[in-house]
């Protein structure tokens, strides 16, 4: 038996008016999600614990994996550093480092947060930001790495996580002033985000990508501290050979960590101009190449929620089931195979954030076809399926 998790990043939702009161799944055409459900296990799992805020992708997708975040998690940025190849010591913190737009207001707490991804960034003009930002406010103990589009890293050596942060796509257009870093060592993160603003606002690529029309880069925002992780790999927990397929840092930074290996598939963006159909060919080819376990992410639904691009959000789940599932289903005409399909969490067109709801799961397995349900929130609802700790999914999964 091999085993693919097709994890649909905050493909969650409420029920939205321009889709007939339909949420982005149930109106999205997808011809094998809804072929398959009606032989499937359906239901609902509590993926994040309602004491660990926010409910990030982090604990979630660490959940999904069969890793318990109440015991494991130790914040959003150490996991991404994983990925990224940034050395850390065991008392050095890591922070997410967003490059973000905001309002032009000389006092930072006045500005409001237009923008938490500066445009969805190129990775190519996010690096030369960052750059800069380290040449003028990397120190010996801070020091900058630049990442994929908007989302980058700063270590601090021998740090402290004694301050607290808000995650700017939670804030968008709202003003910061509320949802600035606060606690023991608020006041220097604050420091930072505030000297980054005279770096970047005159910086060449800015004044670039404002007379193209497209929003500058002009502030880092920090978030999502702590220090790294100790998991155990997955390999030696399973019993599978695992390899995990993803755009972004946190999500390989996770499999680095459970000593997964990582596929590198080209023109994956994170959104819904990603290669869908090159992941889905990745996973065919990680099966082919002996992997028992793939781990398939796919973030455009997230960020389209985050954005509040509902037509995208449905575009992207709909690829994910014609580009990934097609092919899985196909591959599993002549092999045994068992998939999960699985938000992490929601993230609702309405609020353009993630919430603690429990989402829609379903498991389909290519040699033990059940009496399934249609796969949306609703009827995962209805069936009274529910799975609480998210963590025990991958049991569930694994040995059904």
């Amino acid at each position: 038996m091999q085993y693919l998790v097709i994890l649909c990043d905050g493909m969650a939702d409420h029920p939205y008016a321009g889709f007939d009161g339909l949420t982005p799944m149930a109106s999205a055409n997808k011809v094998n999600m809804n072929k398959i459900a009606m032989e499937s296990r359906i239901g609902l799992v509590k993926t994040v614990p309602d004491v660990i805020s926010p409910p990030g992708s982090d604990p979630a997708n660490m959940s999904v994996m069969g890793y318990d975040p109440l015991v494991y998690y130790t914040g959003r940025s150490p996991i991404e550093a994983a990925s990224m190849n940034v050395p850390m010591a065991d008392t050095d913190v890591a922070m997410r480092c967003n490059i973000v737009t905001v309002s032009n207001e000389p006092n930072y707490a006045d500005k409001t947060m237009i923008d938490y991804s500066a445009g969805e960034i190129s990775t190519a003009e996010a690096s030369e930001l960052i750059k800069a930002v380290q040449e003028a406010l990397g120190t010996e103990d801070m020091q900058f790495f630049a990442g994929v589009s908007y989302r980058h890293c700063l270590r601090w050596t021998n740090g402290h996580t004694e301050f607290t942060c808000t995650p700017p796509h939670d804030i968008t257009g709202k003003p910061v002033k509320n949802y600035l870093p606060g606690g023991e060592y608020g006041a220097k993160m604050l420091s930072l985000m505030e000297a980054s603003t005279k770096v970047l606002e005159n910086h060449p690529v800015n004044l670039k990508r404002i007379a193209e029309g497209k929003n500058p880069a002009n502030s880092i925002w920090l978030w999502g501290q702590g220090f790294k992780p100790a998991l155990p790999s997955f390999q030696s927990k399973n019993g599978l050979k695992g390899a995990v397929i993803s755009a972004v840092d946190l999500i390989k930074g996770l499999g680095v960590l459970t000593n997964m290996d990582i596929i590198e598939v080209p023109n994956v963006t994170g959104n819904k101009d990603t290669n869908f159909e090159g992941k889905g060919q990745a996973v065919i080819d990680c099966f082919n190449n002996g992997y028992d376990f793939v781990y398939a992410h796919i973030e455009a639904p997230d960020e389209c929620g985050h954005h509040g691009d509902a037509e995208g959000k449905r575009y992207s789940i709909e690829m994910i089931d014609q580009y990934i599932l097609g092919p899985a289903l196909e591959y599993a005409k002549s092999h045994d195979l068992r998939i999960l399909i699985v938000p992490d969490h929601a993230t609702p067109l309405d609020i353009k954030t993630h919430n603690h709801e429990p989402v829609p799961y379903m498991i389909w397995d290519s040699t033990n076809k059940v009496s399934g349900f249609d796969f949306n929130e609703a009827s995962a609802k209805a069936n009274g399926d529910y799975v609480d700790p998210g963590c025990t999914l991958m049991d569930i999964f694994l040995g059904a």
